[in-house]
């Protein structure tokens, strides 16, 4: 068995909430020789901008995008990847298309680095950590694993047999492998993450549900129209989710130089933070509990309209 120790510990995550495709590629990162690209790449691939709210507030719609844009999303943000996938009505190349992910995760575990998989665990993001070619079994560690002591930064792994990739809860294929760093330019790496922001915001990439800005009073709306829902963990879900990332965005434009962007983005994410704070803390059900996160909503997407005002302008 080849197998690499990696940890979800080393991966900022304020809420616990993190989007899973996200920490599960700044995991792998910080496990590689470009570690110091591990917390860029969540703003420079765009996912610290990108928001998915269903009508019926089911966590699912946070992955349903289009999973073959996340090679380019990541290489825009200074790397090169491996990348298979296999989808809905594809049935005819399941062999193939497994066949030559579990070649491109063996190769990536041997270079160090842990391979980033749809639904290896639950319908989440996770990491394959190791593989056994005789036993034709994946070393995998799933977004909820929990510690084998608490006292350390070891994780408990699972198994997972090399046939069922692609063909659990949600039979669909996706694996992401980092192959090296590219020599693009920072700035060109900045321009090209404010593009991205903007085309999601905007709502010009692919989602069957609300995107971008327009994410925000679809969520407002669960809040302000339906007690029950607002008190669920659903609600905390989206919250957690979009809080965590709004940080990165925050952290990615202090880096770069632009304080007028890092200022919005530090005020987003305090009002989110916020907001989900008062979800876990209160019974969210209460008529003046949801009108206090519903405000706060609002003043974030006030916030974040301006912020895409000002990238639009700087593009």
């Amino acid at each position: 068995m080849k197998k690499l120790n990696v940890t979800w510990d080393k991966v900022r995550d304020s809420t616990g909430y993190l989007f899973s495709f996200a920490k599960s590629l700044s995991a792998a990162l910080k496990a590689s020789p470009y570690s110091e690209l591990a917390e860029d790449i969540v703003a420079t691939s765009g996912f610290a901008f990108r928001m998915w709210v269903s009508s019926d507030l089911c966590p699912s719609a946070t992955s349903i995008w289009n999973f073959e844009d996340q090679k380019k999303w990541v290489e825009s943000g200074g790397l090169t990847c491996d990348y298979v996938g296999r989808y809905w009505g594809q049935e005819n190349i399941e062999v193939e298309k497994r066949l030559q992910a579990i070649k491109i995760i063996q190769s990536s575990i041997d270079r160090g680095i842990p391979a980033v998989s749809w639904d290896i665990g639950i319908c989440e993001w996770g990491l394959i950590t190791g593989y056994d070619d005789e036993a034709q079994i994946f070393d995998t560690l799933p977004i909820n694993a929990k510690k084998a002591d608490p006292h350390t930064s070891d994780y408990i792994t699972a198994p997972m047999p090399f046939d069922v990739l692609g063909r659990r809860e949600v039979p669909v294929l996706s694996v992401l492998t980092i192959t090296g760093r590219s020599d693009k330019p920072r700035q060109d790496i900045l321009k090209d993450t404010l593009k991205l922001a903007v085309s999601h915001l905007r709502g010009e990439e692919w989602c069957e549900n609300a995107k971008g800005l327009t994410a925000y009073p679809a969520l407002i709306r669960h809040f302000k129209e339906n007690p029950e829902t607002a008190a669920s963990w659903n609600a905390e879900y989206f919250l957690g989710t979009y809080a965590a990332l709004k940080e990165y965005a925050a952290r990615y434009f202090e880096k770069e130089g632009l304080s007028s962007l890092a200022r919005l983005y530090q005020t987003i994410y305090g009002v989110w933070l916020e907001a989900f704070q008062i979800k876990t803390s209160s019974d969210a059900s209460a008529e003046p509990v949801r009108k206090k996160i519903s405000a706060l909503l609002g003043s974030a997407y006030d916030t974040e309209s301006e912020a895409l005002r000002l990238m639009e302008n700087m593009i």
